[in-house]
């Protein structure tokens, strides 16, 4: 029976990486479609986020198993538990990667020149998005908790962008929605950074049994 159930959990470690590898490929087809001005790619970033949900639906059908027939016991109870949150944070990823890929639907070819550190925090965001899945399937609460680290990277990037924005309005302020569709941009990478350290915090939890929202231990 035990057999079975590490057999289980590897196939969860294999399925939370692929979910992983569709996140970092939308937030990448996503920050390419507004660098490249590749209007093409927004199709693509659909297709992933579906992707994503059905992953999601899969790994929960896989949770929900292991929690019916297996009867874990504390530790892998943190695990699967661990593993539900992880991907309601993975698919709010790939909704907002579409949204990024939709708003670039209605920019001009120039409008990467007017927030180059976007490109900067999308790089960021699927480093911590990798990292995150990684540490979870290694066990690997250092890795964990750098990710949680490097989203101060992200969060001065945002900053930066945010300036750079303030400084087009003053400039251009006939051109507000563009600015604001920008900023929107920048807002959604800023909370992928987000969802990721909720993933490692929940990596964290998993490894620890402690949450930083939550002092108890299971």
């Amino acid at each position: 029976m035990r057999n079975r159930f590490d057999s289980q959990l590897e196939q969860l470690n294999t399925e939370l990486i692929k979910m992983g590898a569709l996140c970092e490929e939308a937030i990448s087809a996503a920050a390419k479609a507004f660098l490249d001005s590749d209007r093409t790619l927004v199709e693509k970033v659909r297709r992933v986020d579906h992707e994503i949900d059905q992953a999601e639906h899969d790994i929960e059908t896989l949770c929900i198993k292991l929690l019916l027939r297996q009867q874990p016991v504390a530790t892998d109870l943190r695990v699967i538990s661990s593993a539900l949150k992880m991907i309601s944070d993975m698919e709010r990823i790939g909704d907002q990667a579409s949204d990024i890929a939709e708003i670039t639907r209605f920019l001009p070819a120039e409008s990467s020149k007017s927030a180059s550190h976007i490109g900067d925090m999308a790089r960021a965001t699927i480093n911590m998005v990798t990292d995150s899945v990684e540490s979870f399937v290694k066990k690997d609460l250092d890795l964990a908790r750098q990710v949680i680290v490097n989203d101060n990277k992200v969060d001065d990037l945002f900053l930066q962008v945010r300036q750079e924005l303030i400084a087009g309005i003053q400039t251009q302020g006939d051109k507000g929605a563009y600015w604001v569709d920008l900023l929107m941009i920048a807002k959604y990478m800023e909370r992928i950074g987000d969802h990721a350290v909720n993933i490692a915090e929940w990596v964290e939890y998993s490894i620890t049994g402690i949450h930083k929202n939550n002092e108890g231990q299971l």
